[in-house]
């Protein structure tokens, strides 16, 4: 099982190529990098967590941008947007950005995705929020045309153009992997229906025990006749708890995510090495 870290990158953080290097030093697998375009200053969508949004939802950078700076300073680390809100994104730009960073990372790029929660975001992006899930599987089913066609077409009810050509292609065959975000069972089906894996998060209410869902999402993938080994599981929100770990490595999940406050390295570098030895005592 693999860890990795996330931060929102912001200009009061680690600078994502220190973080990236200091990640890659202690034997993580991946860095992280969540998405919002900005947050409407008059908010009417609750915070999934609870409480008051926290500062740093405010004040995040562009993941490709701070993910394009990590890869640039790292040779083994893989890069991952944790996650993209693609319902908030053109598709044919979108498709544009994810080959590029492949190609600058040379292959190491995770495409985490996610349709979000924030209705006022979106709408200032001219998404409608109750069709978002039905928008994101035309964008993610768009985007694998272009990446995977030599003249690319695709025809759905929110998403339409006609045959095209798009270079470059992603390093990774047939694309990145596409990581899906989202609550059992709605996030877990949108997974097995366009995705790459499952990514739900420990920590939010919604979620429950990740754990003690992953029989059902074994089910769920059993169902869909797809291969389980096509679909693992990433889980967000990782404890320093070896147990829990050794908990969920015995379920087959690939990799979990450990969220950093973004902070300067004094903060962070010593909860880096608090993980480093979790990591040499996983194996």
């Amino acid at each position: 099982m693999k860890i990795g870290a996330a931060m929102f990158f912001t200009d009061y953080s680690m600078a994502p190529a220190e973080l990236g290097r200091a990640l890659e030093e202690r034997g993580f697998e991946s860095v992280w990098a969540p998405e919002h375009s900005h947050i409407p200053a008059a908010r009417a969508s609750a915070f999934p967590s609870g409480g008051a949004l926290p500062k740093k939802y405010y004040d995040a950078m562009d993941p490709f941008v701070s993910l394009t700076a990590a890869a640039a300073a790292t040779t083994t680390l893989k890069i991952g947007t944790g996650v993209c809100l693609v319902v908030q994104r053109d598709p044919i730009q979108t498709a544009k950005l994810v080959a590029s960073i492949d190609q600058v990372s040379r292959g190491r790029f995770l495409f985490g995705i996610g349709n979000g929660w924030n209705a006022d975001e979106m709408e200032n992006h001219g998404t409608v929020f109750k069709t978002r899930h039905k928008l994101a599987r035309e964008r993610i089913e768009a985007m694998k045309a272009i990446w995977t066609q030599q003249t690319a077409a695709y025809h759905g009810e929110f998403v339409d153009f006609g045959p095209m050509i798009a270079r470059p292609k992603p390093v990774q065959a047939p694309h990145p992997p596409i990581l899906v975000g989202g609550a059992f069972p709605y996030g877990a089906r949108r997974a097995l229906r366009y995705g790459d894996g499952w990514m739900p998060h420990r920590v939010r209410p919604a979620y429950a025990d990740v754990a003690a869902l992953i029989p059902q999402y074994r089910a769920l993938v059993e169902e869909s006749g797809r291969d389980p080994a096509s679909v693992p599981v990433s889980i967000w929100g990782a404890k320093e708890d070896i147990a829990m770990l050794e908990r969920d490595r015995s379920l087959g999940v690939v990799r979990v995510v450990v969220s950093l406050d973004s902070a300067k390295a004094d903060a962070i570098l010593p909860e880096l090495d608090r993980w480093a030895e979790i990591i040499r005592r996983l194996g």
